[in-house]
């Protein structure tokens, strides 16, 4: 009863542990997205717990480092892995993630950050999140949710034996849980604009569901104050995707507006990822790419925003033609 009641109050809390009383082909992911002040250090951690369809599980902390384009998976025994019921906190050794900071205690990097004037994505009561009323819907593959679109960051890590400092960075932070990615994907995110502050995150898929598949998408910009939300259930459209080796092109469009992004793709890095719940298989994620981005209002037809995003996020993984537009 104690699981259900946990998995329930997660249900309206994305940042917290889904997956209380779950003993196989589940996996829980939490990405910790954070840049320094220069822009010369861009890093992601991503903790976890996987479990395959037998139940042999590990908790594991990967961590990319996306100017060096280098990752490190670090392994722990299920046993490690500590959530904290009715609040985020997850705890994997001596590690520890929280929705306001993040404590490394790994063999090339410890320290500690904190994050500030974090911006969540909006959670109703028929909403829960990013996904909206899909967050109900059982049995998919993978649920999401964002739990800060943009953040200022304090600290510092000592990485490789070396301090460096991250006060006055910013920072992005989201989840993924379930038993696998999708076949076929592309997601990107940035909050480096021109003025700090301002934040983009898109992802395009296609959601296996009932025997078939639909391609299901889900955007936001943050332009500071107000949070343009462009889903597959909120009516908006998908008027273009598409990627090759070079670039990726995606346009939303609803009733009041539209949004086109045009991303320039660098060289990635090998990162693990879900299947059946272990994280088996493989997807390359850059985080030194750039983008477009242009914001319309439909009714003047007037450009309401338009500027380059850098440190740009890019992940496009397995079979993507099957969600060209």
């Amino acid at each position: 009863m104690a699981a259900v009641i946990h998995r329930l109050h997660a249900l309206f809390h994305p940042g917290e542990y889904h997956g209380w009383g779950r003993k196989r082909r589940y996996f829980e992911g939490w990405y910790y997205k954070v840049i320094n002040r220069q822009e010369n250090r861009a890093y992601a951690f991503i903790p976890g717990i996987a479990m395959n369809e037998t139940g042999e599980q590990h908790a594991f902390v990967q961590v990319l480092d996306g100017k060096n384009k280098h990752a490190e998976y670090h392994t722990f025994p299920s046993e490690a892995f500590r959530p904290s019921p009715g609040r985020m906190e997850i705890r994997i050794a001596g590690n520890c993630f929280t929705a306001n900071r993040l404590e490394l205690d790994l063999p090339d990097i410890r320290g500690k950050l904190e994050f500030s004037g974090m911006v969540p994505w909006p959670v109703r009561w028929y909403s829960p999140g990013i996904m909206g009323p899909y967050t109900f819907v059982p049995f998919m593959e993978c649920y999401h949710g964002i739990l800060s679109m943009d953040h200022s960051i304090s600290g510092e890590l000592i990485i490789e034996g070396h301090k460096v400092d991250f006060t006055a960075g910013r920072g992005y932070m989201e989840k993924d849980w379930g038993h696998s990615f999708p076949s076929g994907y592309i997601w990107m995110q940035t909050n480096h604009f021109q003025n700090p502050g301002i934040s983009f995150k898109a992802s395009v898929a296609k959601i296996p569901w009932l025997g078939s598949s639909f391609t299901g998408y889900i955007a936001g910009f943050w332009d500071g104050d107000k949070l343009f939300r462009f889903t597959t259930y909120n009516g908006t459209k998908l008027e273009k995707c598409f990627a090759d080796q070079d670039s990726v092109e995606l346009v939303f469009r609803n009733n009041d507006f539209r949004l086109e992004i045009f991303a320039r793709r660098d060289d990635a890095t090998s990162l693990a990822s879900p299947i059946g719940g272990l994280m088996d298989g493989r997807i390359s994620e850059s985080m030194t790419s750039e983008l477009e981005l242009r914001l319309t209002a439909l009714s003047k037809n007037r450009i309401l925003f338009r500027d380059q995003g850098r440190n740009v996020a890019l992940e496009v993984a397995g079979k993507v033609e099957q969600i060209y537009t």
